[in-house]
């Protein structure tokens, strides 16, 4: 249980990679209110993300496809909060446990998709959004397994 004894800057990039739950929320549009300073997810998707899988179609190039694309590894503690509460880097960044659902504890890749923490299927595509449009598309992502 690598992730119980070291820190996620301790973690070889196959150990950092394996803590992935491939739930999809880091593949969305976000914003941050202005006024609340609160992360508001959307269930707009990027144009690399497959839903159906809940994988990166170019995961290798993803960055250079996608030069905003989140490079968690290199967040700062104020930008793990763009993470949502269920997700590993952040539950490890804060010092807590990895979820029951989660593939390394369960030993199930699909288990995140199961127990619906996942947006298989839940997206839409595309870059031609108005603002209205947007506002229309924010979601929780708290509470995806509702």
């Amino acid at each position: 249980m690598f992730w119980n004894e070291k820190s996620l800057s301790e973690m070889s990039d196959d150990e950092w990679e394996s803590l992935c739950d491939g739930c999809g929320h880091c593949c969305v549009w976000k914003f941050e209110d202005e006024d609340s300073g609160e992360i508001l997810y959307t269930d707009i998707r990027c144009h690399l993300f497959d839903d159906k899988v809940c994988k990166c179609t170019d995961y290798m190039q993803r960055n250079i496809q996608v030069p905003e694309c989140m490079n968690i590894r290199s967040f700062t503690d104020q930008q793990f909060a763009w993470l949502p509460s269920s997700c590993a880097y952040r539950l490890l960044h804060e010092g807590k446990s990895l979820l029951s659902w989660h593939h390394l504890i369960c030993g199930d890749k699909n288990a995140v998709h199961h127990a619906k923490i996942s947006l298989q299927n839940r997206t839409v595509c595309g870059d031609k959004f108005t603002e209205e449009d947007i506002v229309r598309h924010i979601i929780d992502p708290d509470e995806c397994n509702e």
